[in-house]
């Protein structure tokens, strides 16, 4: 039986422009657009705006929900459940989950949390109790010990649309300033001084052993596989040649204009952080987002740890720096979207997929209203 609904009296937000009007969808899909005002029935949008729905590519926020407590490893399926939830309710119809293998560490229980993060968003999805389209992004930690051995355990799972090369030692990259590393861990392990320092010295030794050899590795393994790839934390110009050479394509959250203009350069497309936007920088003072969508070297967002901050930066970017909602609205919709080869959805147009969200731009922030996934609503 075919399924229609018609949501009217709507400002809806098109690739390139916006138009008042109605979208007619059938049987998940978006089967017409029409501009002006329909005398038909149909769900009445009251003028709010019509996106569509948003793409992410990296968010790690579900480890929030697996692990709420330091040692605490919460029920997988309850703990995606919840994570699913507050993603629709922000606006998201498409996920990247993070899932983050190898750790400094040796903590027993983040691998354990990794392999059942994968299987239980493979579940849920088989029972079809998600509300968003969950997909996995496979997040490598370079220098620890054991990530070839979870690599190639996870590697061929079926929900991998992207792989991101990655690594937090203290000293470079992300944490170039050493301070910064300790005031970010400091607070989130809740170790005293002298655990900090000695965990520093591991990292270090940790880099230095298995970092160079990982990270050829792994990206071979990756290209192999056919999988995106992407660099992370890229901080000069050096990083990138390194990226280019093994394949990457994606330059993840570059913490500085020379490695943003450099990925730019060699056509790499950059993500960098939407709560970097919100907040007006970047919590590990690095470069600024906003910034380098100035200097025309950002192509897409993603929410990272705040999943409300996707739609909310699109919104900023308009007013701070694109002319026109659409331009913004597709860095995080159909540009992230086509990084990774989903090319049936992402934005409102006849023929894709019809998902789509209601916005009400008429406070000081962008509210979500309704939600829907290939017609259905899910929030």
């Amino acid at each position: 039986m075919t399924m229609e609904r018609i949501l009217k009296n709507a400002r809806i937000v098109l690739k390139d422009e916006m138009i008042e009007g109605s979208v007619l969808i059938r049987d998940g899909r978006i089967a017409a657009i029409e501009a002006g005002s329909l005398a038909c029935a149909g769900e009445d949008m009251d003028g709010d705006l019509l996106l569509p729905g948003l793409v992410e590519l990296h968010t790690d926020h579900i480890e929030k929900h697996m692990k709420p407590r330091p040692g605490v490893l919460w029920n997988p399926m309850t703990a995606l459940l919840a994570h699913d939830a507050q993603l629709c309710s922000a606006g998201i119809t498409t996920v990247l989950d993070a899932v983050r293998i190898g750790n400094a560490e040796h903590r027993d229980d983040d691998d354990v949390m990794a392999v059942a993060t994968a299987e239980q968003i493979l579940a849920c999805r088989d029972n079809d109790v998600l509300r968003a389209d969950h997909l996995i992004h496979l997040r490598c930690e370079i220098s620890a010990p054991n990530v070839r051995q979870l690599f190639e355990r996870l590697a061929d799972h079926s929900l991998i649309r992207l792989v991101s090369l990655m690594d937090h030692t203290p000293g470079q990259r992300q944490f170039t300033n050493i301070d910064k590393w300790r005031q970010y861990y400091g607070g989130k392990s809740g170790k005293s001084g002298a655990e900090i320092e000695e965990l520093i010295v591991r990292m270090r030794a940790n880099a230095e052993e298995n970092s160079y050899r990982n990270r050829r590795s792994l990206a071979a393994g990756c290209v192999a596989r056919g999988h995106t790839l992407a660099s992370h934390d890229d901080a000069t110009e050096e990083h990138v040649e390194e990226a280019i050479e093994l394949g990457m394509t994606i330059a993840e959250f570059p913490t500085t204009h020379e490695a943003a203009a450099a990925a730019s350069a060699k056509g790499m497309r950059i993500v960098a952080g939407s709560p970097n936007v919100v907040r007006g920088g970047s919590h590990s003072g690095n470069v600024s987002a906003v910034d380098l969508a100035r200097d025309g070297h950002l192509d897409a967002l993603s929410s990272d740890y705040v999943p409300i901050s996707l739609l909310h930066s699109a919104f900023l970017l308009h007013e701070q720096v694109l002319e026109n909602l659409p331009a913004a609205v597709r860095k995080v919709s159909s540009t992230p979207a086509s990084m990774i080869g989903l090319s049936d959805r992402g934005e409102i147009a006849e023929g894709l997929r019809a998902d789509i969200i209601q916005v009400s731009d008429r406070h000081d922030a962008p509210v979500v209203r309704q939600v829907w996934r290939e017609g259905a609503r899910v929030a």
